[in-house]
């Protein structure tokens, strides 16, 4: 776990437009504070990949998303709330309650509630942040600290310490309306 001061620290740099990597469960995770649009854009630009893919959305806990779920069918809640916290990150329509540096040209938006210890940490101080693997577009997904830094060597504002979570491959994403599978674990 993080030092309370560690946490202190990131927060504050996170809300200020910093971009970190941070262990997941299964690979290094880049991300930002995502209300602010020059956080975003500067991870894309760091990461390589275009704003029109849209980007995952991480949290601690289901309560964060609140602002995004309050209106859900019951039974689309009661999916979420049985997935999670866990490796299962689905498309949730976002109601226009997200500016388009997050959603892409996307009606929905990728949302995942942790059980990573540092992840659950910062979100508690920070709430929730942009979630993408740590890796430039079209390379392979970065799975120690060391390859974090050789892709993005001076161009991140921290890298948190913490190891991987014991999962082999990042989450299942589905779409809650349809479960319909875009990306299997």
């Amino acid at each position: 776990m993080l030092a309370h001061w560690r946490t202190t620290r990131l927060n504050s740099l996170l809300q200020a437009g910093g971009v970190i990597a941070y262990p997941t469960e299964a690979v290094w995770g880049l991300g930002c504070n995502p209300w602010i649009g020059a956080a975003v854009e500067r991870l894309l630009l760091i990461k390589q990949r275009p704003v029109a893919k849209g980007l995952i959305l991480v949290a601690g806990d289901i309560e964060q998303f609140d602002f995004l779920l309050w209106d859900l069918p019951d039974a689309h809640l009661a999916k979420l709330r049985l997935s999670w916290p866990g490796a299962n990150t689905w498309l949730v329509p976002h109601q226009g309650r997200l500016p388009a540096w997050i959603t892409g040209q996307h009606d929905t938006v990728a949302l995942r509630v942790s059980t990573h210890p540092v992840i659950r940490q910062l979100c508690a101080a920070a709430g929730p942040l942009v979630s993408t693997s740590a890796n430039p577009a079209g390379r392979p997904s970065a799975r120690s600290r060391l390859r974090v830094e050789q892709y993005f060597h001076g161009e991140l504002d921290a890298v948190v310490p913490g190891a991987l979570g014991e999962q082999r491959n990042p989450s299942i994403i589905r779409d809650l309306r349809t479960e319909k599978v875009i990306r299997a674990s």
